[in-house]
């Protein structure tokens, strides 16, 4: 049903004025009597259709990727904001870099304590700092020099090698999908198959030897910094020294909050009171992040809402306006609302600028279903 107005008029038909106003009629008097025409006020009432919406809903997807791990609601549940609703797995290896990221902070903060505290055990700690690492570093240059790189990814970085060789895994496993429920006795099937495991086995040594590199690297930074903690306590603290401690502990507190924050990041939490509607999780089922996976409506209040009013129409309603509600499904029940907002964007549809307006059902039907279509009368 289209938005229109209703204009009730009454006009009484007159036809003994329009004969007079044409002319006399044979066998009446000549001189026409005047006669009083009856003018009858319009009432004017915008009628539009809406749909019955809750108070409010809204969808939860995760902020990271994953997979998920546990599920504490179902269908039909009601929960409160800020309930944990669903969690990702993968918390070991965060709550190991929350563990790392705080082992930085305490020892960047016993640095800054002891620029003025004890400077010959910073010296100590740093020279212990330094052997560690030293040692990472030599563990990690081991590996990498007892690691041979195939001929056929000398001439690629450790990056380049891996996009190389997916590609070539990503060919041999469609080479052998045709084949995958092939009889195990299959020529080609076999010949596929060991394509598609070499291709496997030549991919895994590039990320092995990019692991390699990568872990190299991380140890010579560790062993560099470590360096530089124990120089700049060589002649003692100083104001830059002071203030490059103060930094260096800033930066731990950044990296310790964000490490927590990926951990909070795998858990799904609700953002409003209600009732879970929809649940497309299963547990070891692999999201994405922004993925909706599940939606929360709170059904505590019920509102009609239309898109349905013309420029025309909008301008004769108000906010606080009082409306008749009349559900197409029940013809009979008239509900009274209270329109709570007009929308200030337009829209343009068939032709028609548009609004939409919400009004607040004032008493709640048990029959009344999220979706019914109902037709609101915007009263004066």
């Amino acid at each position: 049903m289209n938005s229109k107005i209703i204009t009730t008029a009454i006009i009484l038909s007159l036809g003994l004025f329009i004969l007079a106003a044409c002319g006399s009629i044979p066998g009446q008097p000549t001189e026409a009597e005047p006669t009083n025409i009856p003018v009858v006020a319009s009432d004017i009432e915008v009628v539009a259709e809406g749909r019955i919406v809750p108070r409010e809903s809204v969808e939860l997807s995760f902020f990271t990727s994953g997979q998920v791990e546990e599920i504490m609601v179902e269908e039909g549940d009601l929960v409160q904001a800020g309930d944990v609703v669903a969690v990702l797995g993968n918390r070991e290896e965060l709550e190991a870099g929350i563990a790392n990221a705080e082992l930085e902070l305490l020892n960047a903060q016993q640095t800054l304590d002891n620029l003025d505290e004890d400077i010959e055990v910073a010296r100590a700690e740093a020279l212990e700092a330094i052997a560690s690492a030293n040692r990472a570093v030599r563990d990690a240059q081991y590996q990498l020099d007892n690691f041979t790189v195939p001929t056929n990814m000398n001439k690629y970085s450790a990056m380049e090698a891996i996009d190389e060789m997916k590609v070539l895994l990503d060919q041999a496993r469609d080479a052998f999908e045709p084949y995958r429920y092939k009889s195990s006795s299959d020529a080609k099937r076999q010949e596929l198959k060991d394509d598609l495991e070499n291709a496997q086995s030549d991919y895994n040594t590039a990320v092995r030897r990019l692991e390699y590199e990568t872990t190299l690297e991380g140890a010579q930074t560790r062993l560099e910094n470590s360096i530089d903690d124990y120089e700049s306590l060589l002649e003692g603290p100083d104001p830059d020294d002071l203030a490059a401690a103060e930094e260096r502990v800033k930066a731990a507190e950044v990296n310790l909050k964000a490490a927590k924050a990926a951990l909070t990041r795998l858990e799904l939490v609700a953002t409003i009171d209600g009732t879970v509607v929809e649940q497309n999780l299963n547990i070891s089922q692999q999201v994405t992040a922004g993925q909706p996976t599940m939606k929360i409506t709170d059904f505590s209040q019920m509102y009609a809402e239309t898109d349905d009013l013309t420029e025309l129409e909008v301008v004769d309603i108000s906010l606080g306006q009082k409306t008749i509600i009349v559900p197409d499904a029940l013809p009979d029940l008239e509900l009274t609302g209270t329109i709570e907002e007009i929308s200030d964007q337009y829209e343009e549809k068939r032709g028609d600028i548009t609004y939409t307006a919400r009004i607040r059902i004032d008493d709640i039907d048990p029959r009344l279903r999220w979706g019914m279509t109902v037709a609101i009368t915007f009263k004066e």
